[in-house]
């Protein structure tokens, strides 16, 4: 499995790019104020990225170690070939929408998703904004490593889907043809998911394919203009505040709790759950 690419780490310098080539388009296109890229957010974002990349090392160690020991415990394989990649690819998709689901409504996973809807702008150094505590996720996969997945091909599938979602991250492009809008996920289908007004809130979680949202009613069309960020902006550019703040808030929450229901529900009720006394 050694032959698979590091499909993010060959991405990097393409990312950049063509973050630097929406960025130049903005400068010498007309555009609102309240669009487009502002420095100090581009900043943070590329601060979160690289950021990530060094968190993401430290939290596979003991990722891969539990993959590895649960994938030698499953009588299950499955080669790899062309069309079993796409079907490991398209499976570990249906898995990333529950996960992504799932850290929109837990607060404790939230806490870690937050980084990424942090910006209330909306381009592609918006896709670099990565959380540094990516641990949350591996639990989601384990379904797929039982079934006899191999840790690297799943590491690969992952890492597509990731380089996948950067392009969706714009403004720059509109509708695309329906039967593209109806089966993938696109800009158009992203740009709601990170607004936060209204009907938008907590909608289209796919990765590569909106047709799960479709499929478990979670899927919203774009119509309004998209405001985005929190429902509750954080007012600040500092990487570590913007890594920290909502397990901060987390804390703060469960030292003003009066009971233990009270303290697991601001951990694993939704981002804005209180107390009924409260």
């Amino acid at each position: 499995m050694s032959s698979l690419p590091d499909v993010i780490l060959w991405s990097i310098p393409a990312f950049l790019v063509l973050t630097l080539v929406e960025m130049v388009s903005f400068r010498i296109s007309p555009h609102p104020k309240q669009y487009g890229y502002d420095t100090k957010d581009t900043a943070t974002s590329l601060t979160m990225g690289f950021g990530s990349l060094l968190f993401d090392l430290l939290w596979k160690i003991p990722i891969v170690a539990t993959y590895t020991a649960l994938y030698e415990a499953t009588p299950l394989r499955i080669s790899v070939t062309w069309w079993s990649l796409i079907a490991m690819l398209v499976a570990q998709d249906f898995f990333y929408y529950w996960s992504h689901r799932s850290h929109h409504v837990i607060r404790i996973l939230w806490a870690s998703h937050v980084v990424h809807h942090s910006s209330r702008r909306f381009n592609l150094s918006t896709a670099l904004r990565q959380p540094w505590t990516g641990f949350t996720s591996w639990i989601f996969y384990i379904p797929l490593i039982l079934a006899g997945i191999h840790p690297a091909v799943l590491a690969f599938c992952s890492a597509l889907n990731l380089v996948y979602q950067f392009w969706i991250h714009t403004e720059c492009i509109g509708s695309l043809p329906r039967p593209i809008e109806y089966i993938f996920n696109t800009p158009s289908h992203h740009r709601v998911h990170h607004a936060a007004q209204g009907n938008y809130l907590d909608r289209n979680f796919g990765g590569i394919l909106i047709a799960w949202d479709r499929m478990f009613s979670s899927f919203e069309p774009e119509v309004e203009r998209c405001k985005y960020g929190l429902t509750k902006n954080i007012s600040t550019f500092n990487p570590l505040h913007v890594a920290t703040h909502e397990y901060a808030a987390i804390i703060r929450d469960i030292n003003r709790s009066k009971s233990w229901r009270a303290t697991i529900g601001h951990i694993l009720r939704g981002p804005g759950w209180k107390p009924e006394q409260e």
